[in-house]
């Protein structure tokens, strides 16, 4: 992999993180457009996933270190609740990882026929929650489970994890602050969990020729990107313009299925 070809898919990927399109699947277009092929192809989606969690955790620095503040009261507060809920919401995901790892990996295969049907799926889910009528609710225990089997349904590459999880939480009539805090929040674990997978195998580390400089400058690339995509999201979901990413991802749908 390039400097170049590692600049242009970490920004790919912070830009798509956060933005209801599919991180998964513009990586593997991209991937397949740049004709990269390279046996550290994992290790470069786990770096680039970390620098979107770092990005995470800048934006949402104050609500995060406001729920660990409470935490360390150790009573069964509104922060300690909030914590409960996202952990609760990680159990479909965590399931899916542990059980069904390698099937999940054997998808991850430049299949654009795939990669473009479920971008026209994450379209229609967008679509959906554009114009279901908004409401005014709070998360409950049972919404983050059903929030986060729609996380879990976004290993598949094409399904928007954000565009999933939001258009759930908006279909659960979920207030849509709340559901953008939530979503973004909730990702935290679950990649957190897959990186230190990935990390602990062996078999990400086989290749001795791990190419440093393209790894970081993918790592940078996608930490900028991703800290203005994640602050732009949050004021997309509160105007309600949903609608523009469904049609964005049905017409790149389109163009995947019929480049394949």
């Amino acid at each position: 992999m390039s400097e170049f070809q590692a600049l242009l898919l970490g920004i790919l990927q912070g830009l798509t993180e956060f933005l209801p399109v599919s991180s998964s699947g513009h990586l593997e277009i991209g991937h397949a457009l740049l004709g990269v092929k390279t046996s550290n192809n994992l290790l470069f989606a786990v770096v680039v996933h970390l620098a979107t969690v770092l990005s995470t955790l800048v934006v949402f620095r104050k609500d995060i270190l406001n729920l660990i503040k409470d935490l360390f009261k150790f009573q069964w507060n509104e922060s300690t609740i909030y914590v409960s809920k996202i952990v609760f919401s990680a159990i479909p995901v965590v399931i899916l990882g542990l059980f069904f790892k390698e099937e999940i990996e054997q998808l991850f295969t430049g299949n654009l026929v795939l990669v473009g049907s479920m971008l026209i799926i994450t379209a229609v889910l967008l679509s959906t929650a554009h114009f279901v009528k908004k409401g005014n609710g709070k998360i409950t225990f049972a919404k983050s489970l059903i929030i986060g089997i729609a996380q879990a349904l976004a290993v598949l590459p094409g399904i928007s994890r954000s565009g999933a999880t939001i258009a759930a939480g908006l279909l659960l009539q979920t207030k849509k602050d709340e559901i953008a805090r939530f979503s973004f929040l909730m990702v935290l674990l679950p990649i957190l969990g897959a990186a230190f997978l990935d990390l602990a195998g062996e078999r990400i580390f086989s290749n001795e020729n791990i190419e440093l400089i393209p790894l970081l400058i993918g790592f940078l690339a996608a930490f900028t990107s991703g800290l203005l995509a994640c602050s732009w999201m949050i004021k997309i979901i509160k105007q309600g313009k949903l609608i523009y990413f469904a049609v964005y991802c049905f017409i790149i749908g389109l163009i995947a299925i019929f480049a394949a």
